[in-house]
């Protein structure tokens, strides 16, 4: 596609980066006013929003690191080369979620209520992520023969070059729009506090542990378990299986 945006001379705006900061300020943006409407300290929930930002960025990059380590070893500068795409999402949540705890404890917000409010944000925030990791060719899709395939032609690109592979970032992009419906529905009618948050880890877990099928075997996701699944899709089942477990469990209880 485009890895490139806009190119004057020595200057580059990468498309990845872009669509990165995009989702991040929309996050943020809707977050910010379901906060504001449920009467949270708004000026500390964007303090909280920044830590949350650099965590996941960081998380996000340390996790593919560490899943890519041969190359860097070879070439340990480029760890910092995030315009060239290279962010795995679970390692974002992770950090992120345990960074947004600690915050949240330190300064007595409500956890529950705050993690709800962030929810409502972030399936349009991981959204336009998605659409930069497709302009940029990383987490690429498998062969395809399917009319809507997409062939790679740019040098810079990240994917392998001309051989039409699945769209697999825009089957999530489009797949996490519903997710937001969702939760942007039920903010006036949640039964407790956190269930939008179960629901979006809930959601979003299985929509990303299904596009895992049709990712290219040679975009390496960690170790292959239980035979054919990688570490990620894995990981992404969990989630889903253990907020779904969550919303099922508090559901009986009321």
């Amino acid at each position: 596609m485009y890895p490139i945006l806009i190119e004057l001379g020595p200057i580059r705006l990468f498309t990845y980066g872009f669509f990165l900061a995009l989702g991040f300020l929309t996050a943020i943006w809707l977050a910010g006013r379901e906060a504001r409407r449920v009467g949270l300290p708004v000026a500390q929930f964007y303090d909280l929003c920044l830590y949350i930002v650099v965590a996941a960025i960081v998380g996000s990059r340390l996790l593919y690191v560490l899943l890519e380590m041969d190359a860097f070893i070879k070439k340990p500068w480029e760890i910092l080369y995030l315009w060239k795409g290279g962010l795995v999402f679970q390692g974002g949540l992770v950090l992120a979620f345990l960074v947004a705890l600690y915050y949240m404890r330190r300064h007595q917000m409500p956890w529950r209520t705050t993690f709800d409010a962030l929810a409502v944000g972030m399936p349009v925030g991981q959204s336009l992520g998605r659409v930069g990791c497709f302009m940029a060719g990383c987490c690429y899709g498998s062969e395809s023969d399917l009319p809507w395939a997409v062939t790679f032609t740019h040098p810079e690109t990240l994917c392998p070059l001309r051989v039409p592979l699945h769209p697999s970032q825009l089957y999530e992009a489009l797949l996490l729009l519903p997710v937001f419906g969702v939760i942007y529905y039920m903010r006036t009618r949640k039964s407790y506090e956190g269930q939008l948050a179960l629901v979006y880890f809930c959601l979003a877990g299985t929509v990303r542990f299904l596009t895992e099928f049709v990712r290219h075997p040679l975009d390496y996701r960690g170790p292959v378990l239980f035979g054919s699944f990688p570490a990620t899709q894995i990981f992404a089942l969990v989630v889903a299986l253990v907020s779904g477990g969550l919303l099922l469990y508090f559901r009986s209880r009321r």
